[in-house]
């Protein structure tokens, strides 16, 4: 077994998007090759609803897979093909985009004024690019959740872990996603395998990752619960930690506990031409989407 080293450490950055909605950018818009399959994750998280209520309102999807995960709240959603429902907490929407869909996502608070979640985007592969649009809805009960004894929980999204496999299926990136509670001082191994990209997202507590470099994955400098925690290293509150190449992620969590997303993903490895909500291979392949959204023709006839 080997531990994947920790690449980098970064914040969230804050950034509106849609009708004026406050978010943090994990990732994306920058280099599509970092973290391939995946484009983008974007991590909306607001008690005060006039920073999120205005939400999405319609535009264009081509090219893509995203991946919707609420935490408290809900998102409200319609699209051009006459689809229409609402996401809740622990819920998951998975849509591919794929030739093209026109649609709309719309948060709404919880009692507390409370609107928590993530999406994610997944790239297609070329010969997918223009596939029928479709979804999958996935209810919160639906998630299978791991309790060990030792109080770690692991809710399986996508993919397969320790047994389990999550009830979204069927995406071109075959990503693995988990939703990973580890207590406070706790040190744990989770396995990823060798040939997929690999990255964490923090979004409550702090933990330190061990990285390939330090001996016998001892994590150094400061007692927690008995364990020992890197505190020049800790990943605290919205911070993105990608990983090198290995088979394996240790992570010791510091005081408060940590919760993070933990996901993979094969890498696609092919040109990417992107703007905006589309991202295909080509910029002659761009390009013409735009003209089709001009012109009437960007909505394909279902086959």
């Amino acid at each position: 077994m080997s531990i994947r080293p920790v690449l980098e450490q970064r914040a969230a950055k804050p950034t509106t998007e849609g009708a004026g909605v406050h978010l943090h950018r994990a990732f994306g818009f920058s280099d599509p090759e970092e973290l391939d399959p995946f484009l983008m994750m974007d991590h909306f998280r607001n008690d005060d609803p006039d920073k999120f209520s205005a939400g999405f309102p319609w535009h264009p999807h081509r090219g893509i897979e995203t991946i919707t995960y609420v935490l408290s709240g809900s998102v409200d959603h319609q699209d051009s093909l006459g689809n229409s429902g609402s996401l809740g907490a622990g819920d998951v929407q998975w849509m591919t985009a794929g030739s093209g869909i026109m649609h709309q996502e719309m948060p709404t608070p919880d009692a507390q004024g409370t609107n928590h979640g993530f999406q994610l985007w997944a790239n297609l592969p070329s010969d997918l690019k223009m596939t029928a649009p479709r979804y999958q809805d996935v209810q919160a009960r639906e998630i299978p959740e791991i309790t060990e004894d030792d109080g770690t929980r692991v809710r399986v999204i996508v993919g397969t872990f320790w047994g389990k496999r999550g009830p979204v299926d069927g995406i071109a990136a075959d990503p693995q996603y988990l939703d990973i509670y580890v207590p406070p001082g706790l040190k744990k191994t989770f396995p990823v395998d060798t040939y997929r990209r690999a990255f964490a997202y923090v979004f409550e507590g702090d933990a330190a990752f061990a990285d390939a470099s330090q001996p016998s994955g001892i994590l150094l400098e400061k007692e927690v619960a008995g364990t020992e925690v890197n505190i020049r290293d800790m990943s605290g509150d919205r911070t993105l930690v990608r990983f090198g190449t290995g088979d394996e992620v240790t992570v010791q969590a510091g005081e408060q506990g940590v919760r993070f997303l933990l996901i993979s993903g094969a890498p696609i490895q092919e040109p990417v031409a992107w703007h905006g909500p589309i991202v295909m291979n080509t910029r002659q392949e761009l390009e013409q989407a735009f003209s089709e959204l001009r012109n009437g023709t960007f909505i394909k006839p279902a086959h």
